[in-house]
């Protein structure tokens, strides 16, 4: 798989914190607000991240920094509150130069300051997707019995995260990837080491708790896509179904999931990317009148077009920079909605029936 190409940058907040971003892709730019376990450089190497990256940078000029206190921005900070949150938001916004309404991604706490700026910035935001969020953090939540669990969880980071036997920080990874591999597990795992400190860990979970924006969800404007994995252990489903319902007219759709980070290898990551690119107007075809090629998301498309020049699977990998299992399960799919059992039936599906890309 080629590698996309991604320029890192600093800019400061305004209480000067050193924010690392970066921007990759092309297409209409797409902010992802920061969320906990990132790491700029090492999210392209990761099997939980890698596929998210690979997707959205195909798509979209994406736009996305490290969250203070975490992975290659300044770690030593002292305010995490959400309004630095929003802050960092509209710095990163600023030094990306984006002179156009631009699409908003939130996921878990990221969603809390995506529906804070979209709120004070309604002029710049054109479309807001929010995965896996929460309007209401674990301390706001009326439920005693779980915020003794998350206080536990905090004093497990404390004292555990940097221990050599990962079985500590697996207590909690666990949680957010139940479906893993053990390669992506452990990956998981190390990723925590690699992105902050046990102590930061900690200060960044107890802010998290503290999170509360259930009142502005009223006053966003913008088009709004809300997804939550069912099965979701970190942030249970039911906050999702909140921040649908508080925000006018936004589209909601419940993944079958148990999993917070949705993986490569499950059926509602594919269905994550369906809802993304229809709701971004990518998603139905224009290339084709045929009926029959209604049904083909985009990306699907553009492989399909490469099949019928007789592209194997590594080489449209490398066209289109993704990797040879995100193409498989892309001709996969193809051949489900097109009714074909392989590569020579769908070329002569598509030529029958005057498949055309532009």
């Amino acid at each position: 798989m080629a590698q996309i190409s991604q320029r890192v940058r600093y800019v400061k907040s305004t209480d000067g914190t050193k924010l690392a971003w970066a921007d990759a892709g092309s297409g209409p730019p797409l902010v992802r607000a920061a969320n906990w376990l990132t790491h700029l450089e090492y999210d392209w190497e990761s099997p939980v991240w890698r596929h998210w990256m690979e997707f959205l940078c195909s798509n979209f000029r994406f736009i996305r920094y490290d969250e203070r206190g975490g992975g290659m921005t300044d770690r030593a900070v002292n305010d995490l509150s959400l309004d630095r949150w929003v802050e960092d938001l509209e710095a990163v916004v600023g030094a990306a130069g984006i002179s156009e309404p631009f699409g908003l991604l939130g996921i878990s706490q990221g969603s809390a300051a995506c529906i804070a700026f979209a709120v004070k910035h309604p002029e710049l935001v054109s479309r807001l997707v929010i995965y896996g969020g929460y309007a209401r953090g674990p301390f706001r939540r009326d439920d005693q019995k779980k915020e003794q669990m998350y206080r536990a969880m905090i004093d497990l980071i404390q004292v555990g995260w940097a221990d050599r036997n990962p079985s500590f920080r697996q207590v909690f990874t666990s949680r957010f990837v139940p479906d893993a591999t053990d390669e992506q597990l452990d990956w998981f795992n190390d990723l925590c080491k690699v992105t902050t400190e046990g102590e930061i860990a900690a200060r960044l979970l107890s802010a998290r708790g503290e999170v509360y924006v259930e009142h502005l969800l009223g006053q966003v404007t913008c088009p709004t896509l809300v997804l939550h994995a069912r099965g979701d252990e970190v942030v249970p489903v039911m906050e999702g179904r909140i921040i649908a319902a508080g925000i006018p007219k936004a589209e909601y759709v419940e993944l079958d999931s148990r999993n917070h980070v949705l993986l490569s290898q499950e059926p509602a990551w594919a269905r994550f990317c369906e809802e993304v690119e229809q709701f971004f107007g990518l998603g139905r075809a224009a290339g084709s009148k045929d009926p029959a090629f209604s049904e083909l998301t985009q990306r699907e498309r553009q492989i399909l077009a490469l099949i019928t020049e007789g592209r194997s699977n590594a080489e449209i990998a490398d066209q289109l920079s993704i990797s040879d299992k995100t193409v498989r399960n892309h001709v996969s799919n193809i051949f489900n909605k097109l009714g074909v059992w392989s590569r020579a039936q769908a070329i002569v599906f598509a030529r029958d029936r005057g498949f055309d890309l532009s």
